[in-house]
């Protein structure tokens, strides 16, 4: 870990010339960030402005932060002086205060999840499982879409636009439905996949008009449950990395909304994971929401990671995206762009994006 963390080490320490993107990133929040002061201090002027473009921005606490974990190890971070900051910066906040506990943190272990896979024209598509929604509302998508003749439509065409926006709805009515963390409630993962399934919410989309706010479907295995309603927030990076080894990595990661909860200790940003959860457990009706708050539990994501991989087992592509809510989408366009529409990779990240669909 020490040679893994050095060159984040030297950037904190050194500093690096504040960006136009984070520059413009900080016009937007620069006045939510003022009311914290040690996010305010490192990334605003004393009137509460953004720093100037090219100001050099250095992070001696983050570096101290990142010198003690590199030596002692993930412990470093879940008990010690890390997380007894961690703790008070939460239970103390003085509008906002949080029951983060120290036996919270070092309670804390990391899943390790099977991932799940699905066919699209001839390939298979692997990626990360709930309680992260995003995989399974790709191979949704796609399986919907393999009932249509998507290459014979023009890229970014109305038809084309059309069509994918349809079988977004029909996948994220599912999403509002079933997905939670499987270690607190069914998710009919199966179901959701079956082929026989998707077929069957194909035949709902008309291509003459949109079909609005669909409900959700009734797969196999599924149990009654209230529509979940997180808020839906733009947030997230990925990073897609095959190295010279052949080694491969999709990897999508977030502190939640662009600068999590606001709130900084020892060098790094909070972040604000909780509004992933539906912020009502029960519906009207009082059925269950499977993404519902529960202590222990973790909040249901739209991470898509993603390995493509052909007829022989070789990998075709490695993708991801950020976009919070909206990471299903921009994931399934770049899939549909390389093998319907056969771009090359980067116009496929590229195409036009659809846009956002109403959950409902």
């Amino acid at each position: 870990w020490a040679a893994l963390f050095q060159p984040a080490i030297e950037l904190a320490e050194k500093g690096f010339p504040l960006s136009p993107r984070l520059h413009t990133m900080l016009g937007f929040m620069a006045q939510r960030l003022c009311t914290e002061k040690a996010v305010a201090a490192h990334y605003l002027k004393p009137d509460c402005t953004p720093k100037d473009q090219g100001s050099l921005l250095k992070n001696p606490e983050l570096a101290a932060t990142l010198k003690a974990i590199a030596k002692g190890g993930a412990q470093a971070f879940y008990s010690g002086p890390i997380a007894e900051a961690i703790v008070n910066a939460k239970r103390s906040h003085p509008t906002n205060p949080g029951r983060l506990t120290l036996q919270d943190l070092a309670g804390y272990t990391p899943k390790v999840r099977e991932p799940i896979c699905g066919p699209y024209r001839g390939l298979r598509i692997c990626g990360m499982p709930p309680e992260s929604s995003g995989t399974v509302a790709v191979l949704q998508t796609l399986g919907i879409l393999e009932h249509f003749d998507v290459a014979k439509l023009a890229p970014n065409s109305l038809d084309a636009v059309h069509l994918i926006a349809e079988a977004y709805r029909l996948a994220y009515a599912d999403r509002q439905k079933f997905i939670g963390d499987p270690d607190f409630v069914s998710v009919p993962v199966a179901g959701l996949l079956d082929a026989g399934y998707l077929k069957q919410r194909s035949t709902l989309i008309n291509m003459d008009r949109s079909m609005g706010v669909p409900v959700a479907g009734a797969p196999t295995g599924a149990e009654p449950r209230g529509l979940d309603d997180s808020p839906s927030l733009p947030s997230t990076s990925h990073v897609s990395i095959v190295d010279k080894d052949g080694n491969m990595v999709a990897m999508t990661t977030t502190i939640e909304n662009g600068f999590g909860s606001l709130q900084m200790v020892k060098g790094f940003i909070l972040n604000n994971q909780l509004t992933d959860f539906s912020l009502s457990p029960t519906d009207a009706e009082g059925r269950p929401v499977a993404n519902r708050v529960e202590a222990g539990k973790r909040p249901r994501s739209s991470m898509a990671p993603s390995f493509v991989f052909g007829a022989s087992g070789n990998v075709e592509a490695v993708v991801g995206s950020p976009g919070g809510g909206n990471i299903i989408q921009y994931v399934v366009k770049t899939l549909v762009g390389l093998v319907d529409w056969k771009l090359d990779i980067q116009a496929a990240i590229e195409s036009v994006r659809s846009g956002p669909v109403d959950e409902g």
